[in-house]
């Protein structure tokens, strides 16, 4: 880092939430004018420490040095006012108010509204020409794209004076076209002499866009290096302590005969909004077919309709040729369906409930776990040692309250119950959603196996290195309907992300 001055240093961070040790004496030194990333594993403390920076917790111990000089940081105010900024992955913007009045939010009574709104929309406007932010200072929020709201985000803690940037998972919800944008947008904020630190488990985008790189492990840091030194295979090391199969291992697909037919399916969400528009498609049995999409386009209520759990409005769903209209999530597990929810913890399983139980849940009326009127506790907890050992679940204690698990072990405790049901079909919503990279190399070798043991799986992600790792047919999703489909040899980044975008024409 030569003999500069860090535009932020932190020094001996130590941070505890009761028994869990967030942070461990962390030491981080980020460069003015650099692009910084910061790696780990869920639950490996980078958010934390993030938060504290950003003044929402206070650190236990240590000290942060903003451009040499102490600071105290107690809330975001303080944060704001030492030139912090900080774009979370859940924008916090009001849609049906304007660009500029998302902008001026906050500060309505300081010193940023002197000179009234003509100023601040001159401010906007140089901003956008200095930064290429730019963005129509009158449309609502509300209707703009996901990619022009992150720039809203990023010109709001730019007009309220931001010198170091702090940015969580940013490209979460965006277009492979649009995180090429936000790139782009970082390296020209760091060609301006701002200082920006990214947040992310994607190591594809550490490699594009950082300059350094830390890896923290377990509240501590583990690894810090220039990126040019390193690769993402080494970083998954450091992240999880041991070497990682970054890339899906399997053999070409042997599509069998359809099981799961869905002619013209329209859905609606409980407000009435359709949001699944005439969607058809077949699903055949040793196939993996993956669903691509920003989030929000219709795939999660397309999911629920197919596993039961939100009746469609039109359209006909067929399984093994058996029509399922009318059929509940009971019914349709009977028939051979599993589904491991998108959320987990709201439609997966019971947080309070112990590990066992939530490893039979939606199968607990099966004659193996039954005894009369009662359950067979022997044979539910020693079903659950099954899958835990099947599944590497830890720690490997069926009593254990699940909400007291990581949310890896928690997916594996899901996709095992659901596998163990010897399903027909498989529908899977964001597989390693939370899960840890160790952990995301297990699930889709065993997504793999299922497929090769003749089963026909629907996985729908918002990764599309996961897509295109795990999928043997790729199909598009925007605004609800199918926009198109692409043989896995045909895909590439470029393809999906224009037919994300509603691109229809793909060359």
């Amino acid at each position: 880092m030569s003999g500069a001055v860090p535009a932020l240093e932190l020094r001996g961070i130590e941070k505890r939430f009761g028994a869990v040790h967030a942070n461990r004496a962390v030491s981080l030194a980020v460069a003015a004018g650099s692009v910084h990333g910061l790696v780990g594993e869920n639950g490996a403390g980078k958010s934390t420490l993030m938060n504290i920076v950003y003044g929402f917790h206070p650190p236990d111990a240590g000290e942060i040095l903003v451009h040499g000089r102490r600071v105290e940081l107690t809330n975001p105010s303080d944060a704001i006012a030492a030139g912090i900024g900080m774009v979370h992955q859940h924008f916090m913007l009001v849609e049906n108010f304007t660009v500029l009045e998302n902008v001026l939010l906050g500060v309505e009574g300081g010193a940023l509204l002197a000179g009234g709104r003509t100023r601040a929309r001159a401010a906007l406007a140089q901003l956008g020409r200095d930064y290429g932010l730019e963005v129509p200072p009158d449309a609502l929020v509300g209707q703009l794209s996901v990619g022009q709201q992150q720039r809203v985000e990023i010109l709001k803690a730019l007009h309220r004076g931001a010198d170091i940037l702090i940015l969580d998972e940013p490209t979460a919800v965006l277009t492979p076209q649009e995180a090429d944008h936000l790139f782009r947008l970082l390296a020209r904020l760091r060609d301006q002499g701002k200082t920006v630190i990214l947040v992310t488990h994607k190591l594809r985008e550490i490699m594009a866009v950082t300059d350094r790189v830390t890896v923290m492990r377990q509240g501590a840091v583990v690894h810090e290096t220039a990126t040019i030194a390193t690769s993402p295979r080494a970083l998954a090391e450091q992240m999880v302590g041991r070497s990682v199969l970054l890339q899906v291992d399997k053999s070409p697909a042997q599509p069998g005969a359809p099981v799961l037919e869905v002619d013209h399916l329209t859905v609606s969400d409980r407000f009435g909004v359709s949001r699944v528009k005439g969607v058809s498609f077949t699903l055949r049995e040793r196939e993996i077919v993956g669903i691509a999409g920003v989030a929000g386009n219709g795939q999660s209520e397309l999911l629920e309709a197919l596993a039961g759990l939100r009746p469609p409005e039109g359209g006909v769903i067929r399984l093994g040729g058996r029509d399922l209209a009318g059929l509940d999530a009971h019914a349709c597990r009977r028939l051979g369906l599993a589904h491991v929810p998108e959320d987990r913890l709201r439609l997966g399983m019971v947080p309070a409930f112990p590990a066992e139980d939530n490893a039979i849940l939606g199968y607990q009326d099966g004659a193996v776990y039954n005894r009369g009127l009662l359950l067979d506790r022997t044979a539910v907890r020693a079903g659950c040692d099954e899958k835990m050992a099947a599944f590497d679940v830890r720690p490997h204690q069926p009593a254990l309250r699940s909400s007291l698990f990581s949310g890896g072990n928690q997916q594996k405790l899901v996709l095992a119950r659901e596998i163990d049901s010897a399903p027909r079909v498989l529908l899977v919503g964001q597989p390693t959603r939370g899960v840890d990279i160790g952990a995301i190399e297990f699930i889709h070798r065993r997504l793999v196996a299922l497929r090769d043991s003749g089963v026909a799986l629907l996985v729908v992600s918002v990764e599309l290195e996961e897509i295109l790792g795990l999928a043997d047919r790729i199909l598009v999703m925007a605004g609800g309907e199918i926009v198109g489909e692409l043989a896995r040899a045909e895909a590439t980044e470029e393809k999906i992300g224009l037919l994300m975008a509603g691109v229809r024409a793909v060359p």
